[in-house]
């Protein structure tokens, strides 16, 4: 008996000397809650957030590595980047009204170094971002047809096609 209270008596004086911590923490019952923040402004933090990590990458990764290929029939670290920022192009010219100018992936030939390829993905995040800002909250549930499916979207729903799937 007494070795079980030398075991459990720093066990109880731990609970209760942290328990006033966790109590400081908790919010104020006369505060109001925080307001949701738009639809605009929720996809906009996500589809920055994604082209903040996919640019990061693009920079970070060493340059006599981007045109490493796990196997010869995959993409290379270039080609899944010109990838991905192409894709968003497909986003913003359809929710723009504009004609895709090309479905296929932007070439390797035409950014034939790291800075232009980090380049290219960062511009295609900002091009994306200023979409969504100049659609609004009103026109992210304007329909649109998506140029695979042959179907309407919501410019919303178009957004997540056009982000890359990590």
């Amino acid at each position: 008996m007494k070795k079980l209270c030398q075991l459990l008596l720093p066990v109880i004086a731990a609970a209760v000397l942290t328990l006033p911590v966790y109590s400081q923490d908790a919010p104020k019952k006369d505060a109001p809650p925080k307001p949701a923040v738009s639809p605009t402004q929720a996809l906009l933090d996500n589809w920055n957030d994604v082209g903040r990590k996919l640019s990061a990458m693009a920079e970070d990764f060493p340059e006599d590595k981007y045109d490493f290929k796990p196997t010869p029939a995959q993409r290379s670290f270039a080609e899944q980047l010109l990838h991905a920022a192409g894709a968003n192009y497909i986003f913003t010219d359809t929710a723009n009204g504009k004609k895709v100018a090309n479905y296929q992936d932007p070439k390797r030939a035409d950014y034939k170094t790291k800075a232009a390829i980090a380049a290219y993905v960062k511009q295609s995040f900002a091009d994306g971002a200023a979409t969504i800002t100049k659609k609004g909250d009103k026109g992210l549930g304007d329909m649109i047809v998506d140029p695979f499916a042959n179907q309407y979207v919501r410019v919303s729903d178009m957004v997540d096609l056009g982000r890359p799937a990590y």
